[in-house]
């Protein structure tokens, strides 16, 4: 029995092991290849967002909006739809007369930057300044996959609550830009979004806090100039 043990404990300890080593491989490979994609924007003179969030938090919307600010000012944007199904979200992008490309991802819960090269590929990026990419709806899985994008935007609505950066500090420890969406409905939800940027702040205190209602058009501007557009 004790040899029994002695063995099974051995295999468990080296499976560890396998996984642990399988899982910083494919950590660095999707590095390596953030790194190429971000290589490529920058040769086309393209800067690229890439935005995080629950689902429902507001995401799509709020690229919408910036499409259209950004459309208004003259420059050429496209847009790039992850979902684990579907295509909403790209028929959304499409609908604003933009280049946009659909990743179905079927049982990953994120994108990575494998499945972003492959999408770059599709765009017509001679004749963009911006690209957009919408992020799986999850606020743990994507966090370790950078996909080469200049800046990371993380989107919350207070409908979610007001513990949701305590509950996922790493996906607001590593954005850049954090955006609480939705404030019209603060009240309702008793959720204070100053609490929510307090957190925030004290999560990341280089990441920059953006107020939203997104339905109604408010705080675009502050986002696109935390952007830098």
């Amino acid at each position: 029995m004790d040899k029994v043990l002695i063995s099974q404990v051995g295999f468990s300890t080296m499976h560890k092991v396998v996984t642990v080593d399988m899982e910083k491989d494919i950590l660095s490979a999707n590095r390596k290849l953030a790194d190429q994609n971000q290589a490529l924007l920058d040769e086309h003179g393209i800067r690229a967002f890439d935005f995080l969030g629950a689902i429902g938090s507001g995401k799509t919307l709020i690229i919408e909006r910036l499409i259209d600010k950004l459309k208004g000012d003259g420059k050429r944007c496209a847009a790039i739809a992850g979902d684990v199904a579907g295509d909403d979200d790209y028929r959304r992008f499409s609908a604003h007369g933009v280049a946009a490309e659909n990743i179905s991802t079927g049982k990953e819960c994120h994108l990575d930057a494998h499945m972003v090269d492959h999408a770059l590929e599709r765009l017509p990026l001679d004749d963009l300044d911006y690209v957009f990419v919408e992020n799986v709806g999850n606020l743990v899985c994507p966090v370790d996959f950078p996909l080469g994008s200049h800046k990371r935007v993380v989107v919350i609505s207070v409908t979610e609550g007001d513990d949701m950066v305590r509950k996922h500090p790493a996906i607001f420890a590593f954005s850049d830009v954090v955006v609480i969406n939705k404030v019209d409905l603060a009240d309702a939800m008793e959720v204070d979004p100053d609490s929510l940027a307090t957190d925030a702040r004290r999560t990341n205190p280089n990441a920059k806090v953006v107020i939203m209602n997104a339905r109604q058009g408010k705080g675009i501007d502050d986002l696109a100039e935390a952007l830098g557009l």
